[in-house]
């Protein structure tokens, strides 16, 4: 059986050593590697993956493995093997750099990308690029780089009142506004001192510049509204202004479209919109603080029949990614930047804004934003557009009354996913959210405890659905019976209907009829067969019960 790879990828790479390979082609090879997934690379193999093996002069794994580390800058420790398949081949394993970015020593500085045919190639990395692949693993903060062409001249008046504005009306740093201009953007990082100086940085050209100031110094930044009717442009736009005049526009724009619909809820009625409006913020203000500035390209802001899509260049940074949203550590790709954003109140100030634009959905049992659209390039979150599930959205409001504080998000999450998988266990339900079964374990305990959440059987039989409460309107109460079935009283008439549909019935089925252990399954059916209900057919492990004749 073939050992090595049939195929190229982002992370392999075939090299023909039948010529011997020069050593400036394996360095090259390496730092590629290393600026990008990390990967192996396999000399002694051609591109359409035939085996023709190894020169002698690599045959040592040893020799190279120094050799590499002595022409790449900072050093990169590979590890190399000699792999038996046809014919001899060496693999070189290069893992991915954290450090920052690899190069030759005679400064060739490369990158791995895929072709439009999808094989790969080595290709030179571009000094905007740099920029991104030091972000991406949290080694540049690009927003608070300074611009020494620039002067605080280049700052607008109008945007320097908006910013104080913003402060008040989102209940930022107060203390903020006892300082002068000068000082307020020292305070906030938006200008920074050299030799005595003060030289805007990125992040206060993008609060405060003027337009002229904003295409000069930082042209990437820009955004785009669309709205569509089915395949109808109802209203497309883009525009580059400053940050705070952008997110500004972009929420009108949003707001004016959200629709409401209405909770009835005694006497009063809460108001439940399309999009929750605090997540909708936090949305807005996620795409601007974590794109990519060093790139081209804008945010996007697309409103259709099916919901809204906010879409910004730039990935996932180093660690993050569509799977671990919720439960990675708080990081952004701008610090500084989601630092000044959060100080003037814009932002979630725990650095958890993800976690809003989640609540916004779970408190009205709606569907979930979905990132599931994003690339190595491009971060894409939509937010589906359906009416509230009222019900979910009443007994939400009214234990978060009761407790006088928000549901944590665990919470919402577990309820939200009982909703739509009723009668799981603890691992299922920990799969579908992501989160450990010991979390799921103390998310359901305290549910159970305040009457969100009915638990049946016991052991690793336990099940789990959402409370009677959820079931109180006669629409739903037909789904409740179906899937409490119903409790302990009503066992025996289980079981009873359970042989009446079978020629026999065994205590497994039982247990797994009711999700209890087997030990309660015998014992119920042992009653059942004094009752004179069911008899058995033998005795011992593998008995089998029928209906009593």
């Amino acid at each position: 059986m073939r050992i090595i790879p049939e195929n190229e990828s982002l992370t392999i790479e075939f090299k023909s050593d039948v010529k011997k390979l020069s050593n400036s082609d394996i360095f090259d090879a390496v730092v590629a590697f290393a600026n990008t997934a990390g990967g192996d690379l396999y000399l002694g193999v051609e591109d359409d993956g035939t085996i023709t093996g190894v020169h002698p002069d690599h045959i040592n794994p040893m020799t190279l493995s120094a050799f590499i580390a002595n022409n790449t800058i900072p050093p990169v420790p590979i590890r190399a093997e000699i792999v038996d398949d046809v014919k001899p081949v060496l693999k070189i394993s290069v893992p991915k750099s954290y450090g920052g970015i690899v190069a030759t020593v005679s400064g060739k500085t490369l990158r791995r990308r895929l072709k439009m045919d999808g094989t790969p190639e080595n290709v030179p990395m571009y000094p905007n690029e740099m920029a991104t692949r030091l972000s991406d693993l949290r080694l540049l903060d690009y927003s608070a780089l300074p611009i020494q062409s620039a002067a605080t001249d280049d700052f607008d008046p109008i945007e320097v009142e908006r910013l104080r504005k913003t402060i008040l009306a989102y209940n930022g740093d107060r203390s903020l506004l006892e300082l002068s201009d000068e000082e307020l953007f020292k305070a906030l990082g938006l200008v920074t001192e050299q030799l005595g100086k003060a030289f805007p940085t990125i992040a206060g050209i993008l609060m405060l510049g003027r337009e002229a100031a904003l295409k000069q110094y930082v042209p990437t930044s820009s955004a785009a509204f669309q709205e569509l009717s089915g395949t109808n442009v109802v209203k497309n736009e883009d525009f580059a202004l400053p940050l705070l005049l952008m997110i500004e526009k972009l929420n009108g724009y949003l707001e004016a479209r959200n629709h409401e619909h209405e909770i009835e809820y005694g006497l009063f009625r809460i108001p439940a919109p399309d999009f929750n409006k605090r997540a909708l913020r936090e949305a807005i203000v996620n795409a601007f603080s974590h794109r990519d500035y060093s790139k081209m390209g804008r945010v996007r802001v697309a409103l259709s029949d099916g919901g809204l899509t906010i879409a910004n260049p730039g990935g996932f940074i180093e660690g993050v990614s569509v799977n671990n949203l919720l439960t990675a550590e708080p990081h952004g790709r701008n610090p500084l930047l989601a630092d000044v954003l959060k100080r003037i109140g814009l932002a979630e100030r725990t650095g958890r804004g993800v976690d809003r634009i989640f609540e916004g959905s779970l408190i009205y049992g709606s569907p979930l934003p979905d990132y599931s659209d994003s690339t190595n390039v491009t971060v894409s979150l939509f937010i589906p557009r359906n009416a509230p599930d009222l019900q979910i959205a009443k007994i939400i409001s009214d234990e978060q009354s009761r407790l006088g504080r928000p549901l944590p998000l665990n919470t919402l999450l577990v309820l939200n996913k009982l909703k739509d998988i009723p009668r799981s266990d603890i691992h299922q339900i920990a799969e579908a959210v992501n989160l450990s079964e010991a979390a799921v374990k103390v998310v359901l305990d305290r549910s159970i405890e305040s009457g969100l959440v009915e638990a049946f059987g016991a052991g690793r039989g336990r099940t789990y659905m959402l409370s009677h409460k959820l079931y109180s309107n006669k629409g739903r109460a037909s789904g409740y019976v179906r899937q409490a079935d119903i409790d302990e009283a009503r066992y025996p008439e289980l079981i009873i209907r359970l042989a009446k549909n079978n020629e026999f019935i065994s205590n497994a089925d039982v247990a797994q009829l009711l999700h209890v252990l087997p030990a309660k399954a015998y014992r119920l059916l042992k009653r059942l067969v004094d009752e004179g209900k069911l008899e058995a057919v033998n005795k011992g492990r593998y008995s089998k019960y029928r209906i009593g004749k």
